[in-house]
């Protein structure tokens, strides 16, 4: 009987055109891909291996260097990814990583979300390899993950230690990373910057908590101007700002007595600029910016 039950439930996955999930385990699946001030449009794909990244025009310098890491949904050619990594190879001599773990966030959500601490180990390995191969030192690099990637930015950074420079996370997911989660958290990193967009309303992707050395929140953490319904629009913010920061000085937020400030727009505090490719920032706690509609906001 139970082999029956067994059977129709294999014939009804079949049906309905579903497929095993790849096993959290093989984070080696990651791709990753290089770019350097020098080949701003020259793409080099590399597995993160040693011999993979000495075979990049990465082995040729030595650099501060910022690893993006893309969502749910994502892969390393969807929007985040060249809009970041174009503002940060204008404004910055560094190199650029963009990790590619689409084998996993091209499934469920919650897939997903199990293969967040494998696929953050696996660019831990990556930092190390690149600090093993003399290209970078843990204080140089600067760890960018919007959405589910803000949370791997949050595991590879745990597995070394804590003691990568800094990491920004970009509106990084809610559901399913509640308080008691391994989210990303201020630990994870000499210096955390977090950026909510979509952290509250009716349906917020966003984190709405303060987990990092400086928490931002533009417009109050939602509705974005120009965004008619929020969602994915004030969620995508949230990079797009980031990107805006890199070319652009005037993103300034103020800082908040607590998130009900915040909220009531009421923050009379000292200014910080928000996002840019500083290692660090003198600042801690709460802030809030009050943007535009239109790039460069």
């Amino acid at each position: 009987m139970l082999f029956k039950v067994l059977v129709l439930c294999l014939a009804v996955a079949v049906s309905r055109g579903e497929y095993e999930s790849i096993k959290p385990s093989n984070g080696n699946l990651n791709v990753y891909y290089s770019y350097t001030r020098d080949n701003i449009r020259t793409v080099e794909r590399f597995n993160g291996t040693i011999p993979s990244i000495e075979e990049t025009s990465l082995a040729s310098t030595r650099n501060v260097t910022t690893i993006i890491i893309h969502g749910h949904e994502g892969t390393a050619f969807t929007s985040l990814n060249p809009t970041v990594k174009d503002a940060m190879l204008t404004a910055f001599d560094t190199n650029v990583i963009v990790v590619d773990w689409s084998q996993y966030s091209l499934q469920s959500y919650s897939n997903a979300v199990s293969a967040v601490p494998s696929v953050g180990t696996a660019v831990a390995e990556l930092i190390s390899n690149l600090v093993e191969a003399n290209i970078t030192t843990l204080n140089d690099v600067h760890l960018v993950g919007f959405n589910l990637g803000a949370h791997i930015a949050g595991y590879a950074g745990r597995t070394l230690n804590g003691q990568v420079a800094r990491i920004t996370g970009l509106d990084p997911s809610r559901d399913q990373w509640g308080p008691n989660s391994r989210r990303l958290s201020s630990r994870d990193a000499l210096y955390v910057e977090v950026i909510h967009t979509d952290a509250y309303g009716l349906f917020p992707r966003g984190i709405a908590d303060a987990i990092g050395h400086v928490d931002i929140y533009p417009n109050g953490g939602d509705g974005q101007p120009g965004c008619v319904l929020s969602g994915p629009c004030s969620h995508n913010r949230a990079w797009e700002l980031f990107a805006a920061s890199l070319t652009n000085s005037h993103l300034r937020a103020n800082q908040c007595s607590n998130l009900s400030d915040m909220r009531w727009n009421t923050c009379r505090g000292f200014l910080i600029p928000l996002g840019t490719n500083d290692l660090f920032k003198l600042a801690n706690g709460i802030f809030r910016i009050n943007t535009r509609r239109n790039y460069p906001f």
